[in-house]
């Protein structure tokens, strides 16, 4: 009996044995699983590495070839021969008969497109991009002003003026089609500084889904023979290509004054640059998606080849505001402000007698100043009278009466 209960308790001493033995190794089993999945992972992790720098070696090789690479001689194409061959003028002068690769697109390749030709061959390798002056693209306005009708007072005739010269061409073409009418190319608006020419410009810009280009004619004056006749044909370029545009040229008399011989080279730049605007408003379909609009404080000087019929015919003069319009004005510019009951716009429209809009809009905001400077919760009468004789006083006015006839002035 005792040597069996021996045994019983050596079979259960080596089974015991044998469980911690496979839960050892059952450990040792996950262990090892662990770390191979931890090396695979490494593994994994090392072979991106590799593949991510062979990537960079490849394109810092590439990059290195492209350095190395002679510079391409620019050419404008004069003649396409056959699908082979083309005739190119150098920026040297001559012309050559040249052949052109093979993937290079023909609808590209057109007569005055500049490409890229090797050195040695002169072979066509590239169709470049049209060159145009950054500063061009710079004058779109991306974004739609924010100006509307509303904001602009006592010019309801020239509203609508505006609206069926401008706006209907691009909003409602079909109108004009079916009657066989031809809307005006462009519209000219006249009047002094301040009276509202740009806010209109905006406001019909933002009642259309047209892409708004602003450029004040000083900007086209440049100092190189045939740089701002350059920069016209790209502006109007531009107004073609992101058609339906306004095109809005302030201060026109910058550029387009009474031709005069003064023997400048200077004034000669400016005739020419003025020739190159009257040819591309020649070259405009009047029912085209192109609407232009010149603004100027300085009719008199204009030169009249601008405004003869077939470039801007319709002249639209914007007044000095009369009382009506005064009192609309102000209503306008203190629709927002905390007015007290004395305010009465009547007796401010009497007191600002031939001010702008601008003129208006200024003595509202100093008013408001005035309010703000007393800690006041509102604006009072007293405010605004004593804005108007700071506005309107001769310390304000006595260089603006001091112009001279015959002499420019933005």
């Amino acid at each position: 009996m005792r040597a069996s209960s021996s045994g019983a308790l050596s079979g259960d001493d080596y089974s015991r044995y044998l469980l911690d033995r496979i839960k050892q190794l059952e450990e040792a089993n996950y262990g090892l699983r662990g770390r191979l999945e931890r090396i695979e992972r490494e593994g994994r992790y090392y072979e991106e590495t590799r593949i991510r720098y062979e990537r960079e070696i490849k394109r810092l090789r590439s990059e290195i070839e492209k350095l190395r690479t002679p510079p391409l001689i620019i050419g404008t194409v004069v003649e396409i021969i056959d699908d082979k061959r083309m005739v190119v003028r150098s920026t040297t002068g001559p012309r050559f008969v040249v052949n052109y690769a093979q993937f290079i697109d023909q609808k590209e390749a057109v007569p005055g497109a500049q490409v890229g030709m090797n050195q040695q061959s002169l072979a066509v390798v590239d169709v470049l991009p049209s060159a145009k002056d950054p500063s061009v693209y710079g004058m779109e306005v991306i974004e739609s002003p924010d100006v509307n009708y509303e904001m602009i007072g006592g010019l309801d005739e020239q509203i609508e003026e505006i609206r069926e010269v401008v706006e209907l061409p691009l909003s409602a073409p079909e109108r004009f089609e079916r009657i066989g009418v031809e809307p005006p190319k462009g519209i000219l608006l006249i009047g002094l500084p301040g009276t509202g020419k740009t806010m209109l410009a905006k406001a019909v810009a933002s009642r259309t889904s047209a892409t708004f280009i602003r450029v004040v004619g000083s900007e086209l004056v440049q100092k190189y023979i045939g740089e701002g006749a350059r920069m016209v044909r790209e502006l109007f370029e531009l107004a073609k290509e992101k058609a339906p545009s306004i095109l809005f040229i302030d201060e026109m008399d910058a550029i387009a004054a009474r031709r005069v011989e003064d023997g400048t080279s200077g004034e000669r730049e400016v005739q020419r640059t003025m020739m190159q605007l009257l040819a591309e408003i020649d070259g405009f379909n009047p029912r085209g998606d192109v609407r232009i609009i010149g603004a100027t404080n300085r009719p008199d000087i204009l030169d009249p080849a601008l405004l003869r019929p077939g470039r801007f015919d319709r002249i639209i003069e914007i007044p000095i505001p009369d009382g009506d319009a005064r009192r609309e004005i102000f209503k306008i510019h203190t629709s927002k402000m905390k007015l007290r009951k004395d305010v009465d716009l009547d007796n401010l429209a009497a007191l600002t007698e031939n001010t702008t809009g601008a003129d208006i809009k200024a003595i509202s905001v100093e008013a408001g100043m005035l309010a703000v400077k007393r800690n006041k919760k509102t604006i009072g009468m007293e405010e605004f009278e004593h804005a108007i004789k700071k506005i309107m006083g001769n310390m304000q006015r006595s260089y603006i009466s001091a112009k001279e006839m015959g002499v420019m002035f933005a």
